[in-house]
């Protein structure tokens, strides 16, 4: 079955369980799934009980909640939608990085399987989106990205940037301004003590910038020699 036979909302809950283990280890919830996909969370409860009951998903009472096989199936699906449509709107109509996830949003529970596939050909394939998030493979195979986030990098250090999570557009832009996107080197520095903070110097341009947790939070990066 394609995952157009599912309703968006079924789509964007199945694609937010997924997308909630994709870079990080802790047990999905109810309620961080609620907070995710923007809804109270008697809501989502409600949804995870009939995508449970349709074999979708795992969910013991008060437990983690899981993807089953065929809900992965479902998932990595629509990530491939979305991701894939970010890299048409940039690589194709010209929009930046900080406009096409909104754009994706909508556009990913409207397209067609044949659509998606045309696209992917269209772009070579592309391995990653313009945010560096890996684009799963038609197969439904995805690439393990060996990469850690920012806050736990430390200074003294040569890296590239893997990827940027991008669902704070404000952020985008200001990484963008400052020279900072997927694939920029940068330096990591000490920065003042009790600051909270990351000192970074982009490699391209000498440009030193303090970033805060939130902005750390959300850079990804490989070490490099």
């Amino acid at each position: 079955m394609s995952v157009s036979a599912l309703s968006a909302s079924s789509q964007n809950y199945l694609k937010a369980v997924w997308s909630l283990g994709e870079w990080s280890d802790e047990p999905v919830t109810a309620s961080t799934l609620a907070a995710r996909v923007g809804v109270k969370l008697s809501t989502a409860s409600d949804a995870i009980r009939k995508l449970t009951e349709q074999g979708l998903l795992e969910h013991a009472r008060y437990g983690a909640v899981a993807l089953t096989p065929e809900g992965r199936a479902h998932a990595v699906a629509m990530v491939r939608r979305h991701r894939l449509i970010e890299a048409f709107l940039v690589e194709v109509l010209g929009y930046r990085w900080d406009q096409v996830h909104d754009e994706a949003e909508t556009l990913e529970h409207a397209v067609s399987d044949f659509l998606i596939e045309r696209i992917d050909e269209h772009l070579g394939h592309p391995a990653r989106d313009p945010h560096g998030d890996p684009i799963p493979r038609a197969d439904g195979t995805v690439e393990k990205v060996d990469a850690v986030s920012l806050s736990d990098f430390g200074p003294n250090k040569r890296a590239r940037v893997e990827r940027i999570a991008d669902d704070d557009p404000k952020l985008l832009q200001y990484l963008a301004d400052n020279g900072i996107g997927y694939r920029t080197i940068l330096r990591t520095r000490p920065a003042a003590p009790f600051s909270d903070t990351v000192e970074v110097e982009v490699e391209a341009s000498g440009a030193v910038l303090p970033l805060g947790r939130s902005a750390t939070d959300a850079v990804w990066v490989s070490q490099l020699s």
